[in-house]
């Protein structure tokens, strides 16, 4: 077994329902349907400790490439093989490439609330939302860019319509959920909208897959950046 439980790389179990459950690092108690099968619970915060530094990687970041941008912090302590913190990388990837391609946005507090947003999506929204964080994160993007509100009218579609995007790229390829495989196609179906609707052009690389080993339920040559498909 790869990593799964951060505490005792057990494999993680699903719950049918919510249980009250007691985060096996802070202690804090709460409801979640996640656990390993030895029973310990991580809680969102303890499992994406240190994601602040998303914020000053991104200041400094000159690329262009969401996907190099974003590899970058896949490679950081605080990311896991899958997990939540994801649902803030897609988002802050593309607005920092979207601002080094020529998008006129104030890069700072748009990374802040994209962390402040991106959080709020918990861990298996994926499963249990039927919308991947990663697909909404690239949502998130385009409704920062484009200064959406409830109230608004062409931001408010051209944010749920990538949202759309993004999840039609993910529900085709189907499951179970790889975080990485996931985000790289958010990533992919934003850099072609935003070119669309933006007239903003980021760069789309190929994209191989590196992480596989690292993925218990890795579906193989069915994922469109296996090594297997680019031989």
């Amino acid at each position: 077994m790869k990593e799964e439980c951060l505490i005792c790389k057990a494999p993680l179990e699903y719950l049918v329902k919510d249980e009250l459950m007691e985060c096996a690092i802070c202690h804090k108690k709460e409801n979640s349907k996640t656990r390993c099968i030895n029973g310990h619970y991580v809680c969102n915060e303890c499992h994406t400790k240190g994601m602040d530094r998303i914020i000053s990687l991104c200041l400094e970041e000159k690329s262009k490439d969401p996907v190099e941008i974003i590899e970058k912090m896949m490679a950081q302590p605080f990311c896991h093989m899958h997990g939540p913190e994801h649902h803030v990388m897609v988002g802050a990837a593309l607005l920092t490439a979207y601002k080094n391609a020529g998008g006129e946005i104030d890069l700072h507090p748009a990374l802040v609330e994209m962390m402040n947003r991106g959080k709020s999506v918990p861990g298996g929204a994926c499963g249990f939302w039927g919308a991947c964080g990663a697909g909404i994160s690239a949502g998130m993007f385009v409704s920062i860019i484009s200064k959406s509100t409830p109230l608004a009218q062409e931001p408010w579609g051209l944010s749920n319509l990538m949202t759309s995007k993004a999840l039609g790229a993910i529900g085709e390829v189907g499951g179970p959920r790889c975080c990485k495989r996931d985000s790289f196609l958010s990533i992919l179906s934003a850099i072609d909208f935003v070119k669309e609707h933006f007239g903003i052009e980021m760069e789309r690389p190929e994209i191989i897959c590196t992480h596989s080993s690292q993925n218990n339920q890795c579906i193989g040559k069915r994922c469109p950046f296996s090594l297997v498909n680019h031989k």
